[in-house]
């Protein structure tokens, strides 16, 4: 760990530009990055928070083909929303490229060419898997089958999504071709392989001796695993007409792989950012007094924390990663957010549907970040958490501090008398949380830092509640002078220490307190006074809003629809029975008709009893639809009916036919009825 850096390199996961951001994404990298990088620009740091859209690789291809688009219809279109989101979140990224940038595609070139001249790579001619109907080879992810370590079905040939377990595309069982739906072949192709298995003894002396301590336990599990089962060559170019070329004579047709151009992108983003900013872009990347944080999510840790290093190991000139803090995945109402089945909250959406409520979020996905485990979001969890924690503890004492400054003195902040104890003890307490906070940030223990700056508003809420201000005015209304003076200061401190949490409240708290950017962190802690007595403050305004029942039921419901068609799509039909004669048909008599009336039986929860016309004659049908339909919404309804079914007694009641029925997608029971006007009498035939 490096201790008292001259700046910091903060990279966020590259975001893939085949479709938008959604809540996992934040709560597993951006917002943790944010707050990260926030803080330390408090802490008056010199700071790259870098990020980019990472649009190269299979999944852009996949998107393309599926949209009938182009893949840079597809990068521009995701690109655009992606920045977007990002910026009306407020994401303070000091740089956001994208790796189709040519900047990316030199850096990244120039990358490979220095490995493959200093020997670094092994060439090597495998048999990869071929689709000879789209002529093509097919990358991993253009390829499912089952996964040989659980046997799930629909294994993709880099990863099975069900178990975890990283593949080749050959270890599939039954592999298919997702552009043809073929069985591939296999079929010669040269490659470029960066050898792994030679840094196991740099990566065991780096990470499981030197990070054995300050490592996060999921982290450095996954990665002590990775490496005791030993490390096998890894393929950096592929078979792909979408990418970066691989700048060798030889290599025609080929493509960097994506895994081995989009942690480049972090280096290529920072050049980028340099050159706009008039400054020299290696010390942030080659400067052992440099701090390099890594956010990604658990599924990025093997790539940032054993390829990507060894990659820089063997270009020689850079630094390591001083910390690689991974989240875990966060779900979605208690099933794994998907964004192939539209599973998720997405940003954008979110940002439409609750204006000017950026910070909600960032709270709620704070307060149950996914840190060391899986955690699930719930919109009735969001809800509480607005409700009961940012309105009624947070928004409640600002705003009972701001109403009294102007209701007592006009919004002239009052000079105090004398402190007693409490005032003393309060105002001490006060002077401890920047501390408080700050090491938990430095352990990336953001879910914990959050809390203590709730209790800081709690601490205002509890000196309000034991001082009681607003009787103490009756009789004593110099003390009460000190009272609101040492609130005031309380709400001051809420300004400058939300920021990296909440920085849009953080911003409206001080233009409520006319006090901009005149605090920094480090008053809290070493200044008594930190909004001076004599200064106006503005009218109060509501920091938070509560979030009503309909908001989230709406929200619920919205998943439920999505639920639904995503059952409707996976729905498989029945097996055909087994075959029949054509007179075994003819010997059903099917008729249009139409319920005429309609009530339930007597002592039978399923059974409605039915007057049907069937154009032949007005007979009774008991039917099975009671839990379905109430009798007044069926009557008039256009039926089909099977008219010569034996007749059959039914709690007594004759049943004269049967009405046809089907289920849709949830299994809701659907009427078999003609689709054009047809009389009652008609045959089906």
């Amino acid at each position: 760990m490096i201790q008292n850096p001259k700046r910091y390199t903060i990279t966020a996961a590259l975001p893939y530009t085949n479709g938008p951001i959604h809540i996992g994404h934040l709560a597993g990298v951006y917002v943790p990055a944010d707050i990260y990088s926030r803080y330390l620009r408090l802490q008056g740091k010199d700071v790259a928070f870098i990020c980019g859209s990472d649009e190269h690789g299979v999944a852009i291809s996949m998107k393309a083909k599926k949209e009938g688009i182009t893949p840079q219809q597809v990068i521009d279109k995701y690109d655009g929303i992606i920045r977007k989101s990002f910026s009306d979140f407020g994401i303070s990224f000091n740089n956001y490229s994208r790796t189709s940038a040519k900047i990316h595609h030199d850096t990244a070139s120039e990358f490979f060419r220095t490995l493959y001249d200093k020997g670094d790579f092994i060439e090597e001619v495998t048999e990869q898997l071929y689709d000879a109907k789209a002529n093509q080879f097919l990358a991993d992810r253009f390829v499912v089958g089952t996964c040989p370590r659980c046997n799930h079905d629909g294994a993709y040939g880099d990863q099975c999504e069900n178990c975890g377990s990283t593949l080749n595309a050959t270890d599939l069982i039954n592999p298919k071709s997702t552009i043809t739906g073929e069985t591939p072949i296999l079929k010669s192709t040269k490659h470029w392989f960066l050898p792994l298995d030679r840094y196991d003894a740099f990566l065991r002396e780096w990470i499981l001796e030197g990070h054995k301590n300050d490592w996060k336990t999921n982290v450095y599990g996954q990665v002590k695993s990775w490496i005791d089962a030993g490390l096998e060559p890894r393929a950096v170019t592929r078979d792909l007409d979408w990418g970066i070329d691989v700048p060798v004579e030889g290599a025609e047709g080929k493509k960097l792989y994506v895994w081995f151009d989009a942690p480049i992108g972090y280096i290529s983003s920072t050049k980028e950012w340099a050159a706009r900013e008039g400054k020299e872009w290696e010390p942030y990347w080659k400067d052992q007094d440099t701090k390099l944080v890594h956010f990604i999510g658990k599924d990025n840790i093997v790539f940032h924390c054993i390829i990507f290093p060894a990659m820089l190991k063997a270009e020689g000139s850079y630094i390591l990663p001083d910390n690689v803090p991974a989240n875990e995945f966060l779900n979605l109402e208690g099933n794994k957010l998907s964004t192939s089945k539209n599973w998720a909250v997405w940003l954008h959406e979110y940002l439409e549907e609750f204006p000017d409520k950026q910070d909600v979020l960032r709270y709620a996905l704070t307060s149950n970040a996914p840190e060391t485990k899986d955690n699930d979001f719930t919109w009735k969890d969001f809800q509480a958490r607005n409700n009961n924690e940012l309105v009624a503890v947070f928004g409640n004492f600002v705003n009972r501090v701001v109403v009294l400054t102007n209701k007592y003195y006009e919004g002239i902040i009052p000079t105090p008398n004398e402190f007693t104890e409490i005032d003393e003890a309060t105002l001490a307490e006060l002077k401890a949380y920047p501390a408080v906070i700050a090491s938990s940030v430095e352990r990336y223990r953001f879910r914990e830092a959050l809390g203590e700056l709730m209790n800081v508003a709690r601490l205002g809420n509890k000196y309000l509640a034991d001082e009681e201000p607003w009787k103490v005015m009756k009789d004593n209304p110099e003390r009460v002078k000190t009272q609101m003076y040492v609130a005031l200061q309380i709400a001051a401190a809420l300004s400058v220490l939300s920021e990296p949490f909440l920085p849009f409240t953080a911003a409206k708290l001080s233009k409520i307190l006319k006090n901009e950017g005149s605090i920094k962190w480090s008053d809290v802690a070493d200044n008594s006074e930190l909004i001076a007595s004599g200064h106006q403050i503005g009218e109060a305004e509501l920091l938070f809003a509560k979030i009503e029942d309909e908001e989230i039921q709406k929200q619920i419901d919205k998943l439920e629809a999505t639920k639904t068609a995503n059952l409707a799509e996976n729905k498989q039909a029945e097996p055909q029975k087994d075959l029949i004669q054509f007179e075994d048909f003819a010997k059903m008599d099917i008729r249009i008709g139409t319920i005429l009336e309609a009530e339930k039986m007597p002592k039978a929860n399923k059974l409605l009893v039915l007057k049907v016309d069937t154009g032949i004659d007005v007979r009774t049908i008991v039917s099975g639809i009671a839990e379905s339909f109430s009798p007044e919404e069926i009557i008039g309804k256009r039926v089909s009916v099977l008219a010569n079914l034996a007749p059959r007694a039914l709690r007594g009641v004759e049943s004269q036919g049967m009405i046809l029925m089907t289920t849709n997608a949830e299994g809701k029971l659907v009427f078999v009825n003609p689709d054009a006007d047809a009389p009652n009498g008609a045959t089906v035939n």
